[in-house]
């Protein structure tokens, strides 16, 4: 039987993994053995041109997809959790994180990033010699160097955006993973992915600044590298310390704290857009309650029925990140590449382009009512003779 020249077996194995999808399952699906996925996938035989439009239609991309080679090397990932349970998550979200570097690294030849930005505090391999207190100072350090002052960050993504970290966001369809972050050696921005299922501002807020924490403070620590629960929980610990110290500066937070009480949190949670279970543990981080103020708190959030979803939750509005959408859009506008030519040169399914992207659905493959003017941006020639433009991004707005 001839088989397809030129297959890839990885991309069989990352586009399975991306639809959450088990090599029995999706053996099942095409009407093939078990063994032979796994023979695919580990290049010891390749599909039948039968076999392969099976295979191309369930996984629902195009049959060039697994003709194109692998660019992006395998790194490690930042994981908000490394809980059993979401293990099929991580999986399915480190094979479209691949994704959206490929997307990042296509832009990449048309459009000027702003440059990276990070400030860099030289941090320890040594996790363990990086104390709370530190945490709390390089978190204020952060916002001295991107001069944002110390009351509330009006837009953490577009702060982030604007320093060079590519941020995307979607569904990561697991309880306990909120977000993840990466600082590929090779692109050399960072990228931050944050999950969409809770759809709540204040949490996404503080998962940004959470995988800031960890592209500042654990930049020189790789993360394939951490074992152990222990060792896992402080890096997480810290993280955490450093989105709070980060998202409420200590001596601004307490001075506008008039009494530490449920209505007081409630009142200064739409100025600093912080959850007031975030505002109850940072009271503790700061000795302004005791642990047992702190447990009567908790135990007011439950009689409340706030635990699970607090006040103004839907109130305020979700921070939507902007530059891969605008980078596609500017392409697009400007007559640089046309939809067909993107999905011919990224051989990937529209719809996950649009997805990693934060493109309005339809966007490329036809379906939008419109295309989205960008009245915002300014322009100016890319150097070198080359096709695209820089984009630049305004403080404020959309």
């Amino acid at each position: 039987m001839t088989g397809t020249p030129g297959f890839i077996g990885e991309r069989l194995m990352q586009a399975r993994e991306a639809r959450g999808l088990t090599a029995v399952s999706l053996a099942e699906m095409i009407g093939v053995r078990s063994a032979n996925i796994s023979n695919y996938e580990r290049k010891k035989q390749s599909p039948s041109a039968e076999v392969m439009e099976r295979i191309a239609r369930v996984l629902n991309q195009p049959q060039a997809f697994f003709l194109r080679p692998i660019t992006v090397a395998s790194e490690g990932v930042w994981w908000r959790s490394m809980n059993a349970a979401a293990k099929g998550a991580r999986v399915r979200a480190l094979a479209r994180h691949s994704w959206l570097r490929e997307i990042v690294a296509y832009l990449s030849e048309f459009v000027d990033f702003p440059d990276v930005n990070l400030p860099d505090f030289t941090p320890p391999e040594d996790i363990r010699e990086i104390s709370m207190e530190d945490v709390e100072g390089i978190a204020l350090d952060c916002r001295r160097f991107w001069n944002v002052g110390m009351g509330p960050v009006a837009d953490i993504v577009l702060l982030l955006e604007n320093n060079g970290i590519i941020v995307s966001r979607g569904e990561l369809a697991a309880e306990k993973l909120d977000a993840y972050s990466q600082h590929p050696k090779d692109s050399g921005h960072p990228l931050v992915f944050i999950g969409s299922d809770k759809a709540s501002a204040v949490r996404n807020r503080f998962d940004a600044a959470h995988e800031l924490g960890h592209l500042i403070l654990h930049r020189n620590v790789d993360a394939r590298r951490i074992s152990g629960s222990a060792t896992f929980k402080m890096i997480e610990d810290q993280a955490h310390r450093f989105a709070a110290a980060f998202n409420l500066p200590a001596e601004e937070f307490a001075n506008q704290l008039w009494a530490p009480t449920l209505d007081a949190f409630l009142a200064m949670k739409p100025h600093w857009r912080v959850a007031i279970g975030a505002m109850i543990k940072r009271c503790g981080q700061l000795g302004i309650v005791t642990d047992e103020q702190a447990t009567r708190l908790w135990i007011n959030m439950n009689r409340r029925r706030w635990r699970t979803r607090e006040p103004l939750d839907d109130r305020i509005p979700l921070e939507q990140p902007r530059l891969l959408r605008r980078s596609f859009e500017l392409l697009i506008n400007e007559g640089i590449k046309s939809p067909e030519q993107i999905a011919t040169d990224l051989a990937l399914n529209l719809a996950d382009i649009e997805s990693l992207a934060c493109l309005q659905e339809g966007y490329l493959s036809g379906r939008a009512p419109e295309v989205i003017a960008m009245p915002q941006l300014r322009r100016q020639t890319r150097p070198k003779g080359t096709s695209g433009s820089v984009v630049y991004f305004p403080p404020k707005g959309d």
